[in-house]
């Protein structure tokens, strides 16, 4: 974070760490590739078995008396480490069906993506290069988790003091971790997504590379690997704004679909509330919670189901939000929305989204048109308890 920055860990251990996770990494690859050549060789038999007899009835029909004739081999086994892997989360797809939402959308930046088709639903300036926020938040657990085992989410950290000082000047919204308060490593991934915690995102960044640098040349490997690093680029791992941190909704997207393909990651970005456990510092506990999923959950989304969602707010961004929507038969859809002039809006712009683009053909209006996605609801009249600053986000 800074020059006076300190890593918790050796170098030697950060990079036994790392041996030993790479090492897990490429165990699970060569077990997919094992299982992968089990299902394909008995196909393979069968298949030289089946051709074999076919082409020995023939000739035993043709000639009574045959020669033996040396066969050509029916097909080659292709080595399945060999073969080139699928592009993995390629972009979705717009095309002459994708709505094309005007100036009257509220949010500046959007896109709806239909994940089982690819395509493109509805967009607008879904390639502008925007900031983030703390949808960064989002790269930020992906990574983590991909960097950690199971048995490490019951490790601690320790919070220091370069952690808190930074976010403190920086702005930032946060748990309310204290120095030297010890917390499981679980809780700090709730507490990035749930309360958008600086503090627990920086507690990861320093837990998996041993400083926010190293963790952030992570994340864009990250994006590297995902096929956005043309137009995604991320300078810190809480979503502070800066010129050279940026991406668009569409790269988001896939940042998203990425996440919720990840098991732990599904699970914090689906939790509405995470109850901590007891510290000195918070002898109760804290109850975090996922204000955009608990303001959506009973909004008429057309009978989709938010599962998992992310939001952020810079001023440079506006308010923004990532989600993950569903059908109660399996279908999902992605939506990412940018610089939206209130919290509220950002949801509402998501209900109108998969109201209109999403639900079943017979969720219409009385007249028998699709709901107005630019008709603004009226918000309910609660206060707005969400945190904006002007280098974090929500």
């Amino acid at each position: 974070m800074d020059e006076e920055y300190k890593p918790i860990i050796t170098d030697e251990e950060r990079a036994t760490r790392r041996a030993q996770r790479a090492e897990a990494r490429r165990k699970k690859q060569r077990e997919k590739r094992r299982r992968l050549l089990r299902r394909l060789v008995p196909c393979g038999l069968l298949a030289v078995l089946c051709v074999g007899l076919v082409t020995v009835g023939a000739q035993l029909i043709e000639k009574p008396a045959p020669e033996m004739v040396k066969a050509e081999r029916p097909f080659q086994v292709t080595s399945v480490a060999s073969a080139p892997a699928p592009e993995p989360y390629a972009r979705a797809v717009s095309g002459p069906d994708t709505i094309q939402l005007g100036e009257d959308f509220p949010s500046r930046c959007a896109v709806l993506v239909d994940l089982d088709t690819r395509t493109v639903l509805a967009e607008k300036n879904a390639d502008t290069v925007i900031s983030p926020a703390s949808m960064t938040k989002v790269l930020t657990v992906l990574v983590a988790a991909e960097h950690i085992t199971e048995a490490e989410l019951d490790d601690t950290f320790t919070m220091t003091i370069d952690i808190t000082d930074y976010c403190y000047v920086n702005g930032c919204s946060v748990v309310g971790l204290m120095v030297d308060e010890t917390v499981p490593v679980r809780e700090l991934f709730y507490g990035t997504i749930l309360s958008s915690g600086a503090d627990a995102a920086l507690g990861l960044a320093t837990y998996v590379a041993g400083s926010q640098e190293a963790f952030v040349a992570l994340m864009n490997e990250k994006l590297e690997e995902l096929g956005i690093a043309d137009t995604a680029h991320f300078t810190n791992c809480v979503g502070l704004y800066d010129e050279a941190h940026k991406c668009t909704v569409s790269d988001m997207a896939v940042i998203l679909e990425a996440a919720m393909d990840n098991d732990l990651c599904r699970e914090v970005l689906g939790a509405r509330t995470y109850e901590t456990l007891p510290t000195a510092d918070h002898p109760e506990g804290q109850i975090l919670s996922n204000w955009f999923l608990r303001r959506i959950e009973d909004k008429d989304t057309g009978g989709i189901e938010v599962t998992g969602a992310k939001t952020g707010y810079v001023v440079e961004s506006g308010n923004c939000a990532a989600s993950c929507g569903e059908t109660a038969d399996g279908r999902r859809y992605i939506c990412v929305t940018a610089d939206a002039y209130s919290s509220w809006r950002a949801i509402y712009d998501h209900v109108a989204l998969y109201k209109t683009y999403c639900s079943p053909a017979d969720d219409t209006t009385e007249d028998g048109g699709a709901a107005d996605p630019l008709v603004e609801p009226v918000a309910p009249t609660i206060k707005d308890t969400t945190e904006h600053e002007s280098g974090a986000s929500l």
